[in-house]
Protein backbone atom coordinates (compact mmCIF):
# COMPACT_ATOMS: atom_id res chain seq x y z
CA UNK A 1 0.00 0.00 0.00
CA UNK A 2 1.18 3.37 -1.00
CA UNK A 3 0.82 6.08 1.62
CA UNK A 4 0.65 9.94 1.34
CA UNK A 5 1.93 10.63 4.95
CA UNK A 6 2.94 9.31 8.20
CA UNK A 7 1.05 6.29 9.75
CA UNK A 8 1.79 4.78 12.40
CA UNK A 9 2.50 1.11 12.49
CA UNK A 10 0.09 -1.12 13.72
CA UNK A 11 -0.05 -4.50 15.88
CA UNK A 12 -1.45 -5.66 12.42
CA UNK A 13 0.53 -3.96 10.27
CA UNK A 14 3.78 -3.10 12.35
CA UNK A 15 6.14 -2.15 9.57
CA UNK A 16 6.40 1.02 7.92
CA UNK A 17 8.84 2.01 5.40
CA UNK A 18 9.48 5.42 4.03
CA UNK A 19 11.32 6.18 1.06
CA UNK A 20 12.75 9.16 0.47
CA UNK A 21 15.68 11.67 2.00
CA UNK A 22 15.58 11.01 5.99
CA UNK A 23 16.31 14.77 6.74
CA UNK A 24 12.86 15.45 4.98
CA UNK A 25 10.67 12.65 6.24
CA UNK A 26 11.67 12.21 9.44
CA UNK A 27 9.63 15.39 9.95
CA UNK A 28 6.87 13.79 9.38
CA UNK A 29 6.83 11.50 12.57
CA UNK A 30 5.21 13.73 15.70
CA UNK A 31 7.04 14.16 18.98
CA UNK A 32 7.11 11.58 21.62
CA UNK A 33 6.28 9.00 19.31
CA UNK A 34 9.03 6.74 19.09
CA UNK A 35 10.55 4.70 22.24
CA UNK A 36 13.60 3.33 20.37
CA UNK A 37 15.74 4.62 17.74
CA UNK A 38 18.94 1.92 16.39
CA UNK A 39 20.71 3.26 12.93
CA UNK A 40 23.70 3.05 11.24
CA UNK A 41 24.22 5.81 9.07
CA UNK A 42 26.55 5.99 6.42
CA UNK A 43 30.33 6.19 7.03
CA UNK A 44 31.82 9.23 5.82
CA UNK A 45 34.16 9.28 2.43
CA UNK A 46 33.67 4.96 2.67
CA UNK A 47 31.14 4.08 0.40
CA UNK A 48 29.55 5.28 -2.80
CA UNK A 49 25.49 4.43 -2.62
CA UNK A 50 25.42 6.32 -6.09
CA UNK A 51 21.76 7.95 -5.57
CA UNK A 52 21.67 11.88 -5.23
CA UNK A 53 22.40 13.96 -1.92
CA UNK A 54 23.63 10.93 -0.53
CA UNK A 55 24.94 11.30 3.28
CA UNK A 56 28.49 10.21 3.64
CA UNK A 57 29.88 11.78 0.35
CA UNK A 58 30.02 15.11 1.68
CA UNK A 59 33.26 16.86 0.53
CA UNK A 60 33.97 18.80 4.12
CA UNK A 61 33.80 16.66 6.97
CA UNK A 62 32.30 19.33 9.25
CA UNK A 63 28.93 19.22 6.70
CA UNK A 64 28.81 15.25 7.37
CA UNK A 65 29.02 16.05 11.09
CA UNK A 66 26.59 18.68 11.00
CA UNK A 67 24.25 16.41 8.11
CA UNK A 68 23.42 14.09 10.84
CA UNK A 69 23.50 16.06 13.95
CA UNK A 70 20.53 17.92 12.57
CA UNK A 71 19.11 14.35 12.03
CA UNK A 72 19.37 13.34 15.46
CA UNK A 73 17.74 16.57 16.65
CA UNK A 74 14.82 15.15 15.14
CA UNK A 75 15.63 11.63 16.79
CA UNK A 76 15.50 13.53 19.96
CA UNK A 77 11.99 15.29 19.21
CA UNK A 78 9.94 12.41 18.16
CA UNK A 79 12.17 10.37 20.79
CA UNK A 80 9.91 9.65 24.21
CA UNK A 81 11.27 11.07 27.19
CA UNK A 82 11.87 7.55 28.35
CA UNK A 83 13.69 6.45 25.12
CA UNK A 84 17.20 5.43 23.85
CA UNK A 85 19.15 5.77 20.99
CA UNK A 86 21.79 3.23 19.36
CA UNK A 87 24.45 4.61 16.88
CA UNK A 88 26.57 2.34 14.79
CA UNK A 89 29.72 4.19 13.34
CA UNK A 90 33.11 3.59 12.14
CA UNK A 91 35.70 5.23 11.95
CA UNK A 92 37.79 5.73 8.55
CA UNK A 93 41.29 7.30 7.23
CA UNK A 94 42.04 10.12 5.21
CA UNK A 95 42.45 9.34 1.64
CA UNK A 96 45.52 10.52 0.81
CA UNK A 97 44.40 12.59 -2.18
CA UNK A 98 43.05 9.63 -3.79
CA UNK A 99 40.05 10.71 -6.24
CA UNK A 100 38.31 7.35 -6.43
CA UNK A 101 38.66 3.68 -5.62
CA UNK A 102 38.59 0.66 -7.60
CA UNK A 103 36.29 -2.68 -7.06
CA UNK A 104 38.04 -5.77 -6.37
CA UNK A 105 36.51 -9.28 -7.06
CA UNK A 106 36.43 -10.07 -2.82
CA UNK A 107 34.29 -6.61 -2.28
CA UNK A 108 32.29 -5.26 -5.13
CA UNK A 109 31.01 -2.78 -2.81
CA UNK A 110 34.24 -1.22 -2.26
CA UNK A 111 34.42 0.60 -5.45
CA UNK A 112 34.02 4.56 -4.94
CA UNK A 113 33.37 7.65 -7.40
CA UNK A 114 35.07 9.75 -4.89
CA UNK A 115 37.33 10.25 -2.11
CA UNK A 116 37.08 13.09 -0.19
CA UNK A 117 39.87 15.67 0.46
CA UNK A 118 41.61 15.20 3.62
CA UNK A 119 40.39 17.87 6.16
CA UNK A 120 41.82 20.65 7.23
CA UNK A 121 43.90 20.15 10.26
CA UNK A 122 44.99 16.44 9.68
CA UNK A 123 47.19 14.50 7.58
CA UNK A 124 47.85 12.20 4.37
CA UNK A 125 47.17 8.58 6.49
CA UNK A 126 45.57 10.09 9.39
CA UNK A 127 42.72 8.13 11.38
CA UNK A 128 39.90 10.72 11.35
CA UNK A 129 38.13 9.72 14.35
CA UNK A 130 35.21 10.72 13.05
CA UNK A 131 33.03 8.38 15.17
CA UNK A 132 33.85 10.23 18.56
CA UNK A 133 33.79 13.62 16.68
CA UNK A 134 29.71 12.78 15.85
CA UNK A 135 29.24 11.16 19.33
CA UNK A 136 30.64 14.37 21.31
CA UNK A 137 28.74 16.62 19.19
CA UNK A 138 25.58 14.72 19.63
CA UNK A 139 26.63 15.40 23.82
CA UNK A 140 27.03 18.84 23.04
CA UNK A 141 23.40 19.12 21.68
CA UNK A 142 21.75 17.45 24.21
CA UNK A 143 21.80 13.85 24.61
CA UNK A 144 23.32 11.91 27.24
CA UNK A 145 25.90 9.81 26.37
CA UNK A 146 25.71 6.59 28.32
CA UNK A 147 28.21 4.03 26.85
CA UNK A 148 30.38 3.61 23.53
CA UNK A 149 30.09 -0.32 22.94
CA UNK A 150 33.05 -1.95 20.98
CA UNK A 151 31.82 -3.82 18.17
CA UNK A 152 34.50 -6.26 17.89
CA UNK A 153 33.72 -8.52 14.04
CA UNK A 154 36.06 -11.54 14.24
CA UNK A 155 35.70 -11.89 10.79
CA UNK A 156 36.18 -8.32 9.71
CA UNK A 157 37.25 -7.49 6.09
CA UNK A 158 41.42 -8.04 5.57
CA UNK A 159 43.45 -5.42 4.98
CA UNK A 160 46.90 -5.08 2.71
CA UNK A 161 48.42 -2.44 5.55
CA UNK A 162 51.84 -2.78 6.16
CA UNK A 163 52.50 -0.12 8.73
CA UNK A 164 49.09 0.03 11.03
CA UNK A 165 46.94 -2.69 12.64
CA UNK A 166 43.91 -4.20 10.57
CA UNK A 167 40.72 -2.43 12.01
CA UNK A 168 38.51 -5.03 13.69
CA UNK A 169 35.97 -3.12 15.52
CA UNK A 170 33.33 0.04 15.33
CA UNK A 171 31.28 1.67 17.67
CA UNK A 172 28.14 1.52 19.28
CA UNK A 173 26.89 4.62 20.84
CA UNK A 174 24.29 4.93 23.60
CA UNK A 175 22.58 7.68 24.40
CA UNK A 176 19.44 8.84 25.96
CA UNK A 177 16.96 11.54 25.25
CA UNK A 178 16.39 11.93 29.76
CA UNK A 179 18.88 11.45 32.59
CA UNK A 180 16.65 8.49 33.39
CA UNK A 181 15.18 6.33 30.47
CA UNK A 182 13.78 2.93 29.78
CA UNK A 183 16.55 -0.01 29.92
CA UNK A 184 15.84 -3.69 30.39
CA UNK A 185 19.34 -4.88 31.68
CA UNK A 186 17.58 -8.31 32.61
CA UNK A 187 16.53 -9.11 29.09
CA UNK A 188 20.73 -8.77 28.34
CA UNK A 189 21.91 -10.36 30.68
CA UNK A 190 25.02 -13.23 29.90
CA UNK A 191 25.75 -15.92 31.31
CA UNK A 192 28.60 -16.60 34.22
CA UNK A 193 30.75 -19.44 34.82
CA UNK A 194 28.85 -20.11 38.25
CA UNK A 195 26.10 -22.63 37.70
CA UNK A 196 22.82 -20.71 36.91
CA UNK A 197 24.96 -17.18 37.25
CA UNK A 198 23.90 -13.98 34.89
CA UNK A 199 25.98 -11.08 35.13
CA UNK A 200 25.34 -7.29 33.70
CA UNK A 201 25.64 -7.31 29.63
CA UNK A 202 29.74 -6.12 29.12
CA UNK A 203 31.00 -3.19 26.30
CA UNK A 204 32.76 -5.23 24.13
CA UNK A 205 30.50 -7.36 21.97
CA UNK A 206 32.14 -9.81 19.44
CA UNK A 207 29.84 -10.33 16.75
CA UNK A 208 30.49 -11.70 13.27
CA UNK A 209 29.54 -9.45 9.99
CA UNK A 210 26.33 -10.90 8.12
CA UNK A 211 27.29 -10.55 4.12
CA UNK A 212 24.57 -8.93 1.93
CA UNK A 213 25.50 -10.23 -2.14
CA UNK A 214 22.57 -8.41 -3.44
CA UNK A 215 24.09 -5.31 -2.20
CA UNK A 216 27.72 -6.17 -2.10
CA UNK A 217 28.54 -5.47 1.36
CA UNK A 218 28.21 -6.79 4.93
CA UNK A 219 25.34 -5.31 6.48
CA UNK A 220 24.03 -4.11 10.30
CA UNK A 221 24.17 -7.96 12.00
CA UNK A 222 21.17 -9.43 13.66
CA UNK A 223 23.24 -9.69 16.49
CA UNK A 224 24.36 -6.61 16.99
CA UNK A 225 20.70 -5.13 16.61
CA UNK A 226 18.75 -7.65 19.08
CA UNK A 227 20.37 -5.84 22.23
CA UNK A 228 19.60 -3.19 21.48
CA UNK A 229 15.96 -4.16 20.90
CA UNK A 230 15.79 -5.93 24.20
CA UNK A 231 16.87 -3.49 25.76
CA UNK A 232 15.68 -0.74 25.15
CA UNK A 233 11.74 -1.50 24.24
CA UNK A 234 8.88 -3.59 25.12
CA UNK A 235 6.55 -5.52 22.96
CA UNK A 236 5.12 -3.79 20.55
CA UNK A 237 6.99 -0.61 21.21
CA UNK A 238 7.57 1.36 17.74
CA UNK A 239 11.21 1.45 17.09
CA UNK A 240 12.98 3.87 14.40
CA UNK A 241 15.64 3.50 11.76
CA UNK A 242 16.10 6.38 9.69
CA UNK A 243 18.77 4.87 7.55
CA UNK A 244 17.09 1.42 6.83
CA UNK A 245 19.48 -0.13 4.32
CA UNK A 246 18.39 -3.68 4.19
CA UNK A 247 15.77 -3.69 6.58
CA UNK A 248 17.92 -5.54 9.27
CA UNK A 249 16.33 -3.42 11.80
CA UNK A 250 13.39 -4.19 10.88
CA UNK A 251 13.46 -7.70 10.67
CA UNK A 252 14.73 -8.35 14.61
CA UNK A 253 11.88 -5.63 15.38
CA UNK A 254 9.27 -8.52 14.24
CA UNK A 255 11.18 -11.42 15.28
CA UNK A 256 10.55 -9.96 18.84
CA UNK A 257 7.47 -8.19 18.46
CA UNK A 258 8.57 -4.75 18.16
CA UNK A 259 6.92 -2.41 15.42
CA UNK A 260 9.26 -0.28 13.54
CA UNK A 261 9.64 2.14 11.13
CA UNK A 262 12.28 2.50 8.68
CA UNK A 263 13.54 5.59 6.16
CA UNK A 264 15.69 5.09 2.99
CA UNK A 265 17.13 6.77 0.14
CA UNK A 266 17.68 4.19 -2.28
CA UNK A 267 14.63 2.60 -3.66
CA UNK A 268 16.79 -0.98 -4.20
CA UNK A 269 17.59 -0.95 -0.47
CA UNK A 270 13.57 -1.26 0.29
CA UNK A 271 13.54 -4.02 -2.15
CA UNK A 272 15.90 -6.29 -0.67
CA UNK A 273 14.08 -5.18 2.90
CA UNK A 274 10.87 -6.21 1.58
CA UNK A 275 12.67 -9.80 0.57
CA UNK A 276 14.21 -9.97 4.37
CA UNK A 277 11.43 -9.30 6.06
CA UNK A 278 8.63 -11.33 4.46
CA UNK A 279 9.67 -14.30 6.60
CA UNK A 280 8.53 -12.08 9.70
CA UNK A 281 5.98 -9.88 8.67
CA UNK A 282 2.55 -9.64 8.62
CA UNK A 283 2.74 -6.50 6.67
CA UNK A 284 4.82 -4.25 5.06
CA UNK A 285 3.74 -0.55 4.36
CA UNK A 286 5.72 1.41 1.65
CA UNK A 287 5.29 5.00 1.94
CA UNK A 288 6.70 7.80 -0.54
Amino acid sequence: MIAKSYIEPTVKNPLLVLHGDTRKLIRKIPNNTIQCVVTSPPYWGVRDYEVENQIGAEPDLNDYINHLVEIFSEVRRILRPDGTFWLNIGNTYTSGGRKWRQEDSKNKGRAMSYRPPTPEGLKKKDLVGVAWMLALACQREGWYLRNDIIWYKPNCQPESVKDRFTVAHEYLFLFSKSEKYFFDQDAIKEPTTDRNGLKNKRTVWSINTEPCPEAHFAVFPRALIRPCVLAGTRENDLILDPFYGTGTVGVVAKENNRRCVGIELKKEYIEISRKKTSAVQRAFILAG
